[in-house]
């Protein structure tokens, strides 16, 4: 039974799944690292190793993500196939989802917001604001090396240091505004502010901006469910703050299991096409 492998070489992580000929997931993995090719193959190195299969084993191989673009020729001599990132995300986010249509966004380095159904999906756009933000800033910001250091930072933070809310603003609730509603991120930064205050705050605008850039997407298109995957749905904080997101609109935001490897899985369920 040959085995179908889907890769994300993206700007700073390389994912990869396993899938099984009738299209159940084996397995996930991610490898950090700065050379794509490098990541590339130590992260298919680390899966065959981890999972007990061989070579022999495996009967394609789909890659996708912006690093794909440096692969040339088959690996290993397997079939080799490349997938339209946007394409992948569409397909993963929808497969794991398990719904029919919905606006994808894959939150990475950058954000890409897709809209996916049953007729095949466009590219909405995109916003710079994602994990690259976080870890440039992060440095600056909070002193955090990598994104591990950031999130231990950011969990002894405390938005009140830092962040302006309509309470802060308005002494009643404006037009349906809470008070706790966040007026304008990193506005109101006290002169005791930690490392962690700061880690937090910056952690809270770029997830607040993405899911509302999503419920703007779902405005403009008529969709009315949002599909979050990528690498920053493993953030603690996401979670909360889609539940609060969920209170305020009538946007169903979805964060599906294994939401951070959609896009490899949805390069490996590309195998359908060339049966």
């Amino acid at each position: 039974m040959g085995i179908i492998l889907g890769i994300d070489v993206g700007g700073s992580t390389t994912k990869i799944v396993g899938l099984r000929s009738d299209g159940s997931l084996i397995s996930t993995m991610m490898v950090r690292a700065y050379d794509q090719i490098t990541s590339l193959y130590g992260a298919l190195g680390h899966y065959i190793n981890d999972n007990r299969i061989s070579l022999a084993d495996v009967e394609d191989i789909f890659v996708t993500g912006v690093g794909s673009s440096y692969l040339t020729g088959d690996i290993y001599g397997i079939p080799t196939h490349r997938i339209d990132e946007f394409s992948a995300i569409a397909r993963g986010g929808l497969a794991l989802a398990k719904v029919d249509e919905a606006i994808v966004v894959s939150m990475g380095t950058g954000t890409a917001f897709v809209s996916a159904g049953p007729d095949g999906y466009s590219h909405i756009g995109g916003s710079g604001v994602g994990g690259g933000l976080l870890l440039g800033l992060g440095k600056k910001l909070a002193n955090a090396s990598d994104f591990e250091s950031l999130c231990s930072i950011a969990a002894t933070g405390n938005l009140s240091n830092v962040d302006l809310t309509v309470g802060d603003i308005s002494k009643s609730d404006i037009e349906k505004l809470s008070s706790e509603m966040t007026a304008a991120n990193l506005a109101n930064i006290k002169d005791g502010a930690t490392d962690g205050d700061l880690a937090l705050g910056l952690i809270n605008m770029v997830l607040q901006t993405i899911l509302t850039l999503a419920s703007f997407a779902c405005r403009d298109s008529g969709i009315n469910s949002v599909i979050l995957t990528g690498s920053l749905t493993e953030l603690q904080w996401l979670e909360p703050l889609v539940e609060w997101f969920r209170s305020m609109s009538s946007v169903n935001y979805i964060i599906p299991p294994d939401a951070a490897f959609a896009t490899a899985v949805g390069a490996a369920l590309h195998f359908k096409d060339v049966k």
